[in-house]
């Protein structure tokens, strides 16, 4: 499996939620979550309007089980308020136009959201690795480029180490990157 990269400029940040507003309504709501709220795409998919109610989106991690509790930033909180403003409390946040046994309704596949992504990244003439993870990691580049506190941001993934947090946010390698741009020349070369 390649490794994806977060999206590092706000401007292509932007340029992706204003792709995706373009098209689908619900693609640029799944994105915003994930840009800031920092959620994996496997607990970001199965969410309903009532989960997105108040101040704080509480659930369980599917890949931790552990309980998160998250702020929903007053942009997001806006875009939700609006998005689910004619649902019912129980309807799922991203819908597929599938449904499951008994036509009961069920969230679009993590795949799909891969292919919304990838595409809406080659469109926009994007030249990093894409993926669902890549909003993940696009909300603890931006929370790091703001706040420089990898212990925080350590805390919010639940990583082992701070070299684990800055690899997984694409820190190291650029670091490592412009080290190795920024090395002296050797002479007579």
């Amino acid at each position: 499996m390649n490794s994806v990269e977060p999206i590092r400029e706000d401007e292509d940040v932007v340029a992706m939620a204003n792709y995706l507003k373009e098209r689908n309504e619900r693609d640029y709501v799944m994105f915003l979550v994930g840009i800031y709220t920092g959620l994996r795409i496997s607990d970001i998919l199965p969410l309903r309007a009532a989960d997105v109610e108040k101040t704080h989106l509480v659930l369980f991690e599917k890949k931790t089980s552990k309980m998160k509790r998250i702020i929903l930033h007053p942009q997001l909180k806006k875009v939700l308020r609006d998005y689910t403003m004619n649902m019912k409390r129980t309807q799922l946040l991203f819908p597929s136009r599938k449904t499951g046994r008994g036509k009961k309704q069920k969230p679009i596949s993590r795949k799909r959201a891969y292919e919304i992504l990838k595409s809406a990244s080659e469109d926009l003439g994007f030249e990093i690795r894409i993926g669902t993870h890549t909003m993940r990691k696009t909300f603890g580049f931006r929370y790091y480029q703001q706040h420089k506190d990898v212990a925080e941001l350590q805390e919010i993934y639940n990583h082992g180490s701070q070299t684990e947090t800055l690899r997984y946010i694409g820190v190291m390698s650029e670091r490592i990157e412009q080290k190795i741009y920024d090395m002296d020349r050797i002479s007579g070369i």
